[in-house]
């Protein structure tokens, strides 16, 4: 990693980049990467024509991508940029103009791939400069997490942090050169903005060629040799590697406000299992098993109680930007509702504690009123951004779930709406903790967060807390109510093997522990539609990803391990 970074150097000189606008860490991103040759690594199709797509937008024009699945690469269907889909017909183009390719990977539910398109993709005069300098390709990360973790895996070494959006310039022969994730439409804070990159890097690729592709060679062979090394197996996880990495998650946790490391704070719901299974594993319930449980069963409590989970409706959003898990990033992916329905899951199996299973429940409720196709796939995700209201000409991020305080008072009226807001948190003039905000989306706005306790409330209110659970429930509903009223946020309909297969396991393990049998017909529904349209039973084979048919994209690593954790959980 040291030598890929200093190779890099000359690079970064060159093209200074802008922080990580989250510092993302992919789910589905791991070290280990053997890149190869990269045409022979990816391959690729020209696109085909999808005979069921749906049109983009009458009486616009549109690029290559309306043909496209994807609901991302349609979503760029309407951009001036004379966008691609990955494959031979672009490498072909950039290899015969000899052209640099500009790759831009993320996702439909993505809130700052919305704000990079919105400000640069729909820009005609930046769109003229990535036509007129680059054969510039769309990838949906989810549909090829294949090519996202080769080219992740680059950005990562070399600027120390990834996310999404992912942009990565790269040589004809598919090279990576420099790269990074969101761009702003100018020069910023010292730093250059997208047009100044998309001109530096066209200008170096003419005056300094062979230098770039020299250290392109350079740069390929570190990344085999990191990925060589990573992917070593043989070896055993012992009771050192336990140990370690209980140290390691003690050392970062954060004793306050749950989770681990600075933020953004996401779930982590692997760490958590982790956790919950050191715990289990310690001999005599030792002082390290018991604060094993504690950090695990806090982070959830954490989360629980903050802005990061839907109050109304269920389900979590993907991550915070703060420490107080009060400002999420408002996407729901279908992997988080899986992993964290488990980890309430097993929260309630040691504890016993009944708001562990409302958690799950919540999830489950969610999953399968809004993301579970009518044969029972499994959706992928809700989007970050909404309409404020149907006459809105612009979307804005978590529209859909935040409240202006005068709003709440209206539908709950002079009784419930006051011990409401005092529960939740609800302020005048927003509650959004200062510096989390920096596009002031939430202005006068409240993100529910639950801020004191059911006695504190009743103590406050002269109330007992039975009363104020009543309150508190009926309140909810009338607001949910009134939410569902609302423009709801884009839906990405794709359904995905791997993530599919962690609900299953979801589903079925809710049945078992909540004893309700509705789950396990869930569950059993989302296998049947997997055999269905996703496996091949001729060669035992699965395919990816369904959206209006089965997609071309064959099964991964993770479709495989998830499905097969599913069954066997089913």
């Amino acid at each position: 990693m040291p030598l890929i970074t200093s190779r890099l150097m000359s690079f970064k000189l060159l093209f200074p980049l802008p922080m990580d606008r989250g510092s993302l860490t992919g789910f589905f991103l791991v070290v280990s990467v053997v890149m190869g040759s990269f045409p022979n690594t990816f391959g690729g199709e020209a696109a085909e024509e999808v005979a069921n797509a749906e049109p983009v937008v009458a009486g616009v024009q549109s690029n290559r991508l309306a043909l496209e699945k994807s609901p991302y690469l349609r979503q760029h269907a309407s951009n001036p940029v004379d966008w691609f889909p990955w494959g031979e017909e672009a490498f072909a183009k950039a290899r015969k103009e000899d052209k640099l390719i500009f790759l831009s990977v993320g996702y439909s539910t993505c809130h700052w791939c919305h704000v990079m398109e919105r400000e640069s993709f729909e820009n005609p005069e930046i769109a003229a400069l990535m036509n007129e300098s680059y054969v510039s390709i769309k990838v949906d990360r989810e549909e090829r997490p294949d090519v996202d973790k080769v080219y992740m895996t680059f950005v990562q070494a070399s600027t120390g942090s990834g996310g999404w959006p992912m942009n990565v310039w790269l040589t004809p022969d598919l090279t990576p050169i420099v790269g990074g994730t969101y761009f702003p439409p100018e020069d910023r804070y010292g730093r250059p903005g997208f047009p100044s990159m998309l001109e530096r890097v066209a200008t170096v690729w003419k005056e300094h060629r062979e230098e770039i592709v020299a250290q392109g060679k350079v740069i390929v062979e570190q990344l085999n040799e990191l990925g060589s090394v990573s992917s070593e197996g043989g070896a055993e996880l012992g009771n050192d590697s336990m140990e370690a990495a209980f140290e390691r998650l003690t050392n970062t946790f954060d004793e306050t406000e749950g989770g681990f490391g600075p933020p953004p704070k996401f779930p982590r719901p692997a760490t958590l299992n982790f956790l919950f299974r050191y715990y289990a594993a310690q001999e005599s319930l030792s002082q390290r098993g018991k604060k094993a449980l504690e950090m695990a069963l806090s982070t959830l409590d954490a989360i629980m109680a903050g802005g990061i989970r839907d109050h109304l409706g269920g389900g979590f959003h993907r991550y915070s930007v703060d420490r107080f898990w009060h400002v999420p990033h408002f996407e729901k992916m279908l992997y988080d509702q899986a992993q964290l329905a488990n980890a309430y899951l097993d929260a309630f199996q040691i504890t016993g504690e009944t708001k562990y299973a409302e958690a799950a429940r919540g999830i489950f409720s969610y999953v399968g009123e809004t993301l579970t196709d009518a044969e029972g796939g499994f959706y992928s995700a809700e989007d970050a951004d909404s309409l404020p209201s149907r006459d809105s000409a612009e979307k804005s991020e978590g529209a859909f779930y935040i409240w202006p305080e005068e709003e709440v008072l209206q539908i709950l009226g002079p009784e419930k709406g006051p011990v409401f807001n005092y529960f939740y948190g609800v302020a005048t003039f927003g509650n959004a903790p200062p510096g989390s905000d920096p596009q002031r989306e939430f202005a006068n706005r409240n993100i529910l967060k639950q801020s004191r306790s059911v006695k504190e409330t009743g103590d406050k209110f002269g109330l007992s807390m039975v009363a104020v659970e009543k309150i508190l429930k009926e309140s909810r509903s009338l607001l949910l109510t009134a939410r569902n009223k609302r423009p709801r946020p884009h839906r990405d309909d794709k359904i995905i093997t791997a993530w599919n297969g962690l609900m299953m396991s979801a589903y079925a393990r809710g049945a078992s522990v909540l004893d309700d049998p509705a789950y396990l017909t869930r569950a059993a529904r989302s296998a049947a539609f997997i055999k269905k349209h996703l496996y091949n039973e001729k060669n035992g084979t699965l395919l990816r990803i369904f959206r209006q048919g089965p997609g071309p994209t064959a099964g991964f690593g993770d479709d495989y391990a998830f499905l097969i954790q599913g069954l066997l959980d089913l």
